[in-house]
C-alpha cells in the first residue's frame, strides 16, 4: 500500500497535536508539510527531527497557507488536514473547497483519533 502524503493546516498548537497522536509514528502516512497563517516568525522552520520521531530524521517543514494550491501540487498531496481551533463555518468550507479544487482530500480528525489517554481520573477546565 502507499503512503498517504499528508499536509497539516494548522496555527502551531493543533496541528502539532493532530501530527504526534495520529501521524508521528504511522507508517502508512508521510506528512510533507505544515502550512501556517496566524503565528508570526514560524514560516520557513521545521517542527524539530526530536519531537517529529523516527520517521521524520529531517522534521517537517512549515510553509505559508498562501501557497496551499501550489503546495499540494507540487508535494503530491493527497490528505489536507485542518487542525485549527478558531474559524467560522463559511471559512472552513471555502478552505474546503479551496483544498478540493486544487486536488486534495480535506480532512477533519475527531476525538477518537486525537484524544489523548488518560490512566488517572480527570477533571478538565476550558475557555
Amino acid at each position: 500500500m502507499m503512503k498517504r502524503r499528508i499536509l497539516i493546516m494548522g496555527a502551531a498548537g493543533r496541528d502539532f497535536h493532530n501530527f504526534n497522536t495520529v501521524y508521528r509514528d504511522n507508517p502508512n502516512y508521510e506528512v510533507v508539510a505544515f502550512t501556517a497563517a496566524q503565528i508570526p516568525n514560524i514560516l520557513g522552520r521545521k517542527y524539530p527531527p526530536a519531537l517529529a520521531g523516527d520517521l521524520y530524521p529531517e522534521g517537517v517543514p512549515i510553509y505559508d497557507e498562501g501557497d496551499l494550491d501550489s503546495l499540494i501540487v507540487e508535494l503530491k498531496v493527497d490528505d489536507v488536514v485542518f487542525a485549527y481551533s478558531d474559524i467560522s463555518y463559511e471559512s472552513l468550507m471555502h478552505k474546503s473547497a479551496q483544498v478540493n479544487a486544487a486536488g486534495a482530500n480535506f480532512v477533519l480528525l475527531g476525538p477518537r483519533e486525537t484524544s489523548l489517554k488518560s490512566t488517572k481520573p480527570l477533571i478538565s477546565v476550558g475557555a
